[in-house]
């Protein structure tokens, strides 16, 4: 029996070996990299002068900030109704809006960048449109709109798919027992299905906010270089080896506030049992 045991523990190491491997390759040492960086100056003395010139770059943070939280909300307001009215239709018609959902995802970010840069742009689709209609150009492309809405273009399914997840795994004992309690349509949503579905939604927030508020390839093309976030002003300090250092602060900032961002998302995905990360 002992023999038994230790041969299966065995081969769960081995198992688990290749992926310990990538972890370590591809997770830790890029992290313990950064962080060598953002402690260290250019003659390798540990310092915190790095960190303290983040100062520089508050009013990015807070663009970046403020852009995420904008998105972030739209994709929940429109992200919440369309995977409930998913979780409550019928398997044929779910596995269809599931596909049209998950569809754009097989497309190059760049790609799918690039297309709504040609229906947006002076001489795109939509201004061809309204101009053989009557109406005059519309400025979209360089506007924070336009940015706002290329992070809410490629990040809405990532708040759909854990909150249907959890709308799936719903038991519908519950809306019929608030039903038969006198509660209308309003209060079941509000008291029974909105706070079942709470680990979904803080899933689908931090899915959305964390790569929205680190996105730099859609505020360049979609912003035309009129607007800087903190993923624009990361690449750039790792185009030159001189600004290694400050690009490396940043980078450790920002994935400090990642992992705030998962371990709230895990703690009450655990707390409300339903999708978890």
């Amino acid at each position: 029996m002992r023999s038994s045991v230790r041969h299966r523990s065995l081969l769960e190491r081995a198992a688990a070996a290749p992926h310990v491997v990538w972890a370590i390759l591809f997770i830790v040492a890029p992290l313990l990299f950064v962080i060598y960086f953002a402690m260290t100056d250019a003659e390798g003395n540990i310092t915190l002068k790095n960190l303290a010139s983040l100062a520089d770059y508050s009013n990015i943070f807070l663009l970046s900030v403020s852009f995420a939280f904008i998105a972030t909300l739209i994709c929940l307001l429109l992200g919440y109704p369309l995977a409930y009215f998913m979780s409550r239709a019928s398997k044929p018609a779910r596995r269809a809006l599931l596909l049209l959902l998950m569809l754009p995802m097989w497309i190059s970010l760049l790609i799918r960048t690039y297309s709504l840069m040609a229906l947006l742009d002076n001489g795109g689709l939509l201004n061809t449109l309204l101009v053989s209609l009557g109406f005059e150009r519309i400025k979209i492309i360089g506007t924070g709109g336009a940015v706002i809405l290329g992070m809410i273009y490629d990040f809405l399914p990532y708040m759909v798919l854990p909150i249907f997840t959890v709308l799936t795994k719903l038991d519908p004992r519950y809306i019929e027992a608030a039903a038969d309690l006198g509660c209308n349509g309003l209060q079941v949503l509000g008291r029974v299905i909105l706070p079942l579905s709470l680990p979904g939604v803080i899933s689908g927030i931090t899915m959305v906010f964390v790569p929205s508020i680190s996105t730099f390839y859609i505020s360049q093309k979609l912003g035309g270089g009129a607007f800087e976030l903190i993923g624009d002003t990361i690449e750039r300090q790792f185009q030159h080896p001189s600004t290694y250092h400050t690009g490396a602060a940043i980078s450790l900032v920002m994935m400090i506030l990642i992992i705030i961002s998962v371990a709230i998302m895990n703690r009450f995905s655990d707390n409300g049992g339903g999708f978890v990360v």
